[in-house]
């Protein structure tokens, strides 16, 4: 372990949006941070733009889809602990949504793709983290999720509605049954913010509408401050959205 001094955050998904703003609020609070994802260049892009700032972030590929072999999460995970120690963070911020997302368009090939990565990624990540959390007896789970989660939103689409809202369960789930080994999840439910994945929606937001949102950065303050709580507290679920509050208005009851 050459960072044992150092507290370990893992955050999945942390080439972009909230993920890399969660690293770099991380980083500048002192921990390790190792961001993972599939595409190399994206990771190393953040570390790249952390160069010279406080903290320090290292890129580790990983496909939260593999179950197995050299790209899974159980595979990055073993090479986290070998290298800077056992993770007292988890950020899972890996997500993904496809463009088509009335019900009658829906495939369920696309369908099953999307709770692949946003639900059953979750699961493999945290199943790598558990036993060193376990034997730490301390641990955060931060499952990034949505308000899509929390409150029925049209134009989420029903894959990634169902996946979010999954994430509440197993945050719940873990809560109960992991509390004895000091072990606490967070789902946070972000309402609009300004990330590449509103690319994906069938109607872009304009730019005034964008100017409006939540940032990433906005997001990588919330994940710091859940990792500065004391370990005797347990933020359950957390929502947090623009003071704009577009979410509720009926303008986003469109779905195409």
């Amino acid at each position: 372990m050459t960072e044992g001094r150092h507290p370990v955050a893992w955050i999945l998904g942390g080439g972009s949006g909230i993920g890399a703003g969660s690293a770099r609020a991380l980083a500048e609070a002192g921990y390790t941070v190792v961001v993972s994802g599939r595409r190399e260049a994206e990771l190393q892009q953040v570390v790249d733009a952390h160069d010279g700032r406080p903290g320090r972030i290292v890129a580790l590929p990983a496909d939260v889809s593999a179950s197995d072999g050299p790209s899974s999460p159980a595979a990055a995970l073993a090479h986290i602990e070998a290298e800077h120690g056992e993770v007292q963070v988890l950020v899972y911020s890996a997500g993904t949504n496809v463009t088509s997302r009335y019900w009658s368009d829906t495939d369920p090939e696309d369908f099953a793709r999307v709770l692949d990565v946003n639900l059953t990624g979750a699961a493999r990540a945290i199943h790598a983290v558990l036993p060193g959390m376990r034997r730490a007896q301390n641990g955060l789970l931060i499952l990034v999720s949505s308000w899509a989660a929390w409150r029925f939103a049209p134009t989420a689409g029903a894959a990634y509605s169902a996946s979010k809202t999954a994430l509440g369960v197993l945050a719940e789930t873990l809560n109960v049954q992991e509390r004895q080994h000091g072990i606490r999840a967070t789902h946070l439910c972000p309402g609009e913010v300004r990330t590449d994945i509103l690319k994906t929606r069938p109607i872009v937001p304009t730019e005034a509408e964008q100017q409006l949102m939540l940032t990433a950065d906005d997001l990588g303050e919330t994940v710091r401050y859940l990792a500065a709580l004391p370990s005797r507290i347990c933020v359950n679920e957390l929502v947090i959205t623009p003071t704009s509050n577009t979410s509720y208005s009926a303008a986003n009851s469109a779905t195409r």
